[in-house]
């Protein structure tokens, strides 16, 4: 499908995601990633962080609000969790989380896990997106993806190599 690989290697899509375990059949498959030169520590808390703004294109998918460029003293996500805010307005559910590791969550039908993999001096950020329903969407879907999760990874990825 057009739009569903961004920035990943063949090795990385044929990883198990914990997102695969709760759509077993997915309709829509779309992997994302990007090199983060900074260990997994100083990206998870930006990870994390998603649960205050999404951390893309903040005019389209924040109401023009400026997600937070410092990190906040936040606690370790939990399931059940909201996942975003947009607007100030909490969205989505938080799934799953193994802390430092992967955090995985729903919204909007969709269901996304962000894995850390670490590397010799830097973290693969990857990002899997699936979705059980929406045929005729599902490219639409993909290609949208596409575009605002590529920014919300290379945001995360600046914020993690400077430090905000």
């Amino acid at each position: 499908m057009i739009g569903d690989r961004w920035g990943v290697t063949a090795a990385e899509i044929e990883r198990h995601y914990p997102c695969d375990d709760l759509v077993p059949a997915p309709v829509l498959q779309a992997w994302r990633g990007v090199t983060v030169h900074a260990p997994p520590d100083r990206v998870w808390p930006w990870v994390g962080q998603i649960r205050l703004a999404p951390y893309s294109y903040d005019w389209i998918d924040n109401l023009g609000r400026r997600s937070p460029r410092e990190l906040r003293d936040l606690p370790e996500p939990k399931p059940g969790e909201h996942f975003t805010a947009v607007g100030g307005r909490p969205l989505g559910r938080i799934l799953d989380v193994q802390p430092g590791e992967s955090l995985t969550a729903t919204i909007m039908g969709a269901v996304m896990s962000y894995v850390l993999a670490p590397a010799a001096d830097s973290t693969r950020l990857l990002l899997k997106i699936v979705t059980a329903g929406g045929r005729i969407t599902a490219p639409a879907l993909s290609l949208g993806d596409l575009v605002m999760a590529r920014r919300q990874l290379l945001n995360l990825k600046r914020l993690a190599e400077t430090g905000g």
